[in-house]
């Protein structure tokens, strides 16, 4: 049983390089065999120290090529076919995972509660890949949260392995094992999130975990799985972008590039995290316009996609325990999101620019 740090593309196969952004361009910030002192001159991020683990970190530098049509890939190594059971599955992760556990030769079933199609065409995916995929995928209608009919449900169902990755709660995981004694693996989506703010950096496994984390819920998993003494993996990641995200990270800088706006960010800019580069889309490089979000009220809204910190993991676990390779550098990951996703005309939010306008115009009254 491991938790594991996997900043992973939706794929499930690659990985964005670390970035800070900042006026001159949003580009990889490394060092080479010293730790990084960042200076910074506002606010709550004031210039702290960051310390990297050289020796366990380096730059993964990639050229530039075009993607085209999607492509995924599945491992080659002998494994028998498994029935496997993911919670959730109708919407990004799942979508890609599934594909990649169907072509690999699983039976697999997806358990939701049927509020949204149970498969969809891809961008870039033929008629014939679609129905030789959507032809393959099993399903289950369901409530999580009902643990008597999910307790009797998989009982009768007999799966190797479940992937669960829309589980938040240890009540809803607890219903799961106890239908299934005999499971061979569970493999749960946790989040970089539980980790204790630090900046000694990347975050390991063995790092500290915040007990008052928003993510308490995936920490309580963890540790039932623990308890319970079943073969789990746990995978923490940063953030997760691509087509078909949910979560409005890449698509909030689309938003301002393709409106040809300025991009707000808080602070200095020299927080590092694992994504971002606004060029990868190809627009005219936007005006960074820094603020102290001190000075604002923004009520609920959300100022900005990214945390305020320095936010990145090690993913040496991945690729010493799995063989584990990244795919997509940060580039090529930003241009297969936008141009499978919203450069089609597609998204899941519409624009609201209200809180960059408090920001710019404040700004501007400052200025002048």
């Amino acid at each position: 049983m491991m938790a594991m740090n996997v900043t992973n593309h939706v794929s499930g196969i690659a990985i964005a390089n670390t970035i800070n952004i900042n006026s001159n361009n949003v580009k990889a910030f490394f060092t080479g065999s010293k730790p990084a002192f960042l200076t910074a001159s506002s606010s709550q991020f004031n210039g702290v120290r960051l310390d990297i683990h050289p020796q366990q970190f380096q730059t993964n530098k990639l050229s530039y090529r075009s993607r085209g049509r999607m492509e995924v890939t599945a491992s080659t190594s002998a494994v028998a076919p498994k029935r496997i059971l993911i919670m959730g599955g109708t919407r990004f992760i799942g979508i890609y995972l599934s594909r990649l556990l169907v072509k690999a030769g699983h039976e697999v079933t997806l358990f939701t509660r049927g509020k949204s199609p149970v498969t969809q065409k891809l961008a870039g995916e033929s008629d014939q890949e679609y129905a030789e995929f959507s032809s393959k995928v099993l399903h289950i209608k369901g409530d999580r949260q009902d643990f008597e009919f999910v307790k009797t449900k998989l009982s009768a169902s007999g799966f190797d392995v479940v992937y669960d990755i829309n589980g938040r709660e240890a009540v809803e995981v607890e219903p799961i094992l106890d239908a299934l004694p005999n499971l061979e693996q569970y493999i749960y989506c946790s989040s970089a999130g539980v980790y204790l703010k630090s900046d000694i950096l990347p975050h390991f496994e063995i790092d500290a975990v915040d007990p008052k984390s928003r993510h308490k819920g995936k920490l309580d998993t963890e540790n039932l799985l623990t308890r319970r003494d079943v073969n789990w993996t746990s995978l923490r990641p940063v953030y997760i972008y691509g087509p078909l995200n949910y979560n409005p990270v890449e698509e909030w800088f689309f938003h301002r590039l393709k409106a040809g706006r300025p991009i707000p960010v808080p602070n200095s800019g020299l927080q590092m995290t694992q994504l971002g580069h606004v060029k990868a889309a190809g627009f005219p490089e936007p005006e960074i316009v820094y603020y102290n979000p001190k000075e604002f009220d923004f009520g609920k809204k959300k100022s900005f996609p990214l945390r305020d910190q320095h936010f990145f993991t090690s993913i040496e676990k991945a690729q010493t325990d799995l063989g584990w390779k990244p795919e997509f550098d940060l580039v090529n990951g930003l241009t297969d999101s936008y141009n499978l996703d919203f450069g089609r005309g597609t998204f899941r939010k519409a624009p609201d620019f209200s809180v960059d306008d408090m920001i710019l115009n404040r700004t501007l009254v400052l200025q002048s």
